[in-house]
């Protein structure tokens, strides 16, 4: 499958600096920032600065420290935020049927009180 990044999306605007965030964690390759509409007490996202679309993009595409990067920035980013203990969730969206809203690999931090199932049997 191709991916066609959109570079006009609001992360990659976020990445130049065209719109402000409030970072929780930056490193080489990836950037962390709270939501501006949290959905938990704690609502971060992640995202890799490289143009990837979904996760199945960065997991075929992504250098080898991209991807090392990226990992590692959620788990500091889940040390920082003291989420452990009582535990998270974590959403990557992926296309249509996943209801992605922005086209640019992120995942979801959510915790801080009990969050329910994520889907219901069908």
């Amino acid at each position: 499958m191709a991916y066609a990044y959109d570079d006009q999306n609001i992360f990659a605007k976020i990445l130049r600096g065209e719109i402000p965030n409030t970072t929780v964690l930056e490193t080489d390759h990836s950037l962390a920032f709270r939501d501006l509409h949290p959905q938990a007490p704690v609502h971060v996202l992640v995202i890799p600065k490289g143009p990837y679309v979904c996760y199945d993009h960065f997991a075929q595409m992504a250098s080898d420290a991209e991807i090392l990067d990226y990992t590692r920035a959620i788990g500091r980013v889940c040390a920082m935020e003291g989420v452990a203990g009582d535990g998270f969730r974590m959403i990557a969206n992926a296309g249509a049927n996943g209801v992605q809203e922005v086209p640019h690999l992120h995942v979801h931090i959510l915790a801080g009180r009990p969050l329910g199932r994520m889907l219901q049997r069908a």
